[in-house]
């Protein structure tokens, strides 16, 4: 047992005589790390900007184009419980043509009551893979289009202007690779 003034145990002794040294990696990596953030929302970033050739009309059709008939188009949209709501364009694609396609980048353009373009976009056409339990899509790359083959198809848009006309848009094939 101790006793009088001196003190002994771990309680008692003076904080000065027990100081643990601190180490500075923590401060250097925390540091780094608020650097790194920093950058990623402070330093502008080189955006090539969306793939949409054409200016401010629709891009050339592709040569090819006239031998692929699109047909049988429909809209549809859905609403999601948090209240987003997507459109999508269906329709079928027949290659009237003699190259198996593999791909085919088409660009849609909702128009405004003044016809002018209130929106365009420029996608890979994706192909219906199937209808059950609910509409899957794949590219054409993972199912080409033969000659004189007809596929179903869907394009999915996310957001369309408040301009837009409620009419079907324009579509234009503006590329096409293939065999």
């Amino acid at each position: 047992m101790a006793s009088g003034n001196q003190s002994s145990g771990l309680f008692n002794r003076k904080d000065s005589d027990f100081r643990e040294k601190q180490s500075i990696l923590p401060w250097i990596v925390a540091g780094v790390v608020v650097l790194l953030v920093l950058g990623v929302f402070l330093i502008p970033k080189h955006q090539a900007g969306d793939y949409n050739p054409g200016g401010a009309d629709l891009a050339a059709a592709d040569p090819y184009a006239g031998n692929l008939a699109i047909s049988d188009l429909h809209m549809s949209e859905s609403s999601s419980m948090a209240g987003a709501k997507v459109t999508y364009i269906d329709g079928v694609i027949t290659n009237h043509g003699n190259r198996t396609i593999s791909g085919v980048t088409i660009q849609v353009a909702f128009r405004d009551f003044t016809n002018q373009i209130a929106q365009k976009a420029t996608m890979q056409l994706t192909l219906i893979r199937t209808h059950q339990p609910y509409i899957d899509t794949e590219p054409v790359s993972a199912a080409p289009i033969k000659p004189e083959d007809s596929r179903e198809f869907r394009l999915i848009f996310d957001h369309l202007p408040q301009e837009w006309n409620q009419r079907y848009p324009d579509l234009r094939i503006i590329e096409v690779t293939g065999h």
